[in-house]
């Protein structure tokens, strides 16, 4: 029986694959360390989140994650679905908890299209009078 956990998380247009199994607790993103791949702090925090609300540190597994699409903000967002939802198929009880602080719930909000005729999505062109 394999007794790994794999989980998609999505945000943006990134696209999160994680892989949860026991450990030592360590998290490694596309074959790097999380905290070097993701630079940024608060990106950290964001995608350790269902740690934080589940009060544990992730220490006795081990999270392999490949990520790809978007940019590090759509990335750890995706990182952090995948991480609730492999919490949740870990131990049923966890979902209550990752449901009331919102980690469940796929962001759907995307970038808007470009339209011709304009500057931007809504922005328009400069209107002249002469």
């Amino acid at each position: 029986m394999n007794d790994t956990i794999a989980t998609v998380g999505r945000r943006k247009c990134a696209v999160a694959r994680v892989f949860l199994r026991k450990g030592s607790g360590k998290i490694t993103v596309n074959g790097v360390d999380m905290a070097e791949y993701l630079k940024s702090e608060t990106l950290l925090l964001d995608a350790k989140k269902p740690f934080a609300a589940l009060e544990e540190a992730g220490s006795g597994y081990d999270l392999k994650i490949n990520v790809c699409g978007g940019g590090l903000s759509g990335q750890a967002g995706a990182i952090r679905l995948g991480i609730a939802r492999a919490l949740t198929e870990l131990d049923a009880e966890n979902r209550a908890v990752l449901k009331k602080a919102g980690l469940l719930t796929r962001d759907a909000r995307e970038v808007e299209r470009k339209k011709y005729g304009q500057a931007g999505a809504r922005k328009r062109f400069q209107f002249s009078k002469r």
